[in-house]
């Protein structure tokens, strides 16, 4: 799958009206946290936004992830998109994002080029409002991670991406010995679940649906 091919198909579903919850909910871990839904801005939430980097490798396209160095946090050791926390000086979440990206790995913000942004999501561990953009690239970068931030980045093929038997589920213990049953997409053998997982869920919708189904 060529990154001409995903850039086209993204490009024109990406404006139409986004599934939101209906795609997010597919990966939600349960029990359901309801709040994660909320659309509307959340008092005190902390905002921010991360990347779907598409750049092609050859004849086909990728997407980078990260994972989190193990450290006695929320999201210690865990897989996620480049992103973070909007600063005072960034104009917009685009900018949050771009810059996060920038920042983690190593992609220059003014060789990304957006094709749009997905539904907001809640992330109630961490108390942070996300909205997530998607772009790309039009060439093999040159990734350099911040170690202090990134323990590697993982590379994922986006025809890989899309495949449903890299969805899978398992049990976590979070905050003690409370269990989820997490939804999870299994990439080179790491377990993508949360809010990553949520964001990848509603895209693998918009990828995989018609675009009357949205309207």
């Amino acid at each position: 799958m060529t990154q001409e091919e995903v850039i086209d198909k993204l490009a024109l579903r990406i404006k139409t009206p986004l599934p939101g919850k209906a795609g997010q909910i597919k990966m939600a871990p349960k029990p359901m946290d309801e709040a994660r839904f909320a659309q509307e801005q959340i008092d005190n939430a902390r905002i921010g936004a991360v990347l779907i980097l598409l750049y092609p490798n050859g004849k086909d396209c990728m997407v980078p992830f990260i994972k989190r160095p193990d450290y006695d946090g929320t999201h210690g050791g865990q897989v996620s998109l480049p992103g973070g926390k909007k600063e005072p000086t960034d104009a917009n979440l685009e900018e949050t994002a771009l810059r996060e990206t920038e920042e983690e790995i190593g992609v220059p913000a003014t060789k990304v080029k957006l094709l749009g942004k997905l539904s907001r999501l809640y992330i109630p561990p961490s108390n942070f409002l996300v909205t997530p953009f998607v772009g790309y690239v039009d060439e093999l970068p040159l990734f350099t991670p911040d170690p202090r931030e990134v323990a590697r980045i993982i590379h994922c093929d986006f025809k890989t991406l899309v495949d449903n038997r890299i969805r899978k589920e398992t049990t976590i213990k979070v905050r003690g010995d409370f269990m989820l049953q997490a939804p999870y997409f299994d990439i080179d053998k790491e377990v993508v679940w949360g809010a990553t997982a949520m964001i990848l869920a509603e895209l693998m919708m918009i990828w995989e649906k018609k675009i009357n189904d949205f309207n």
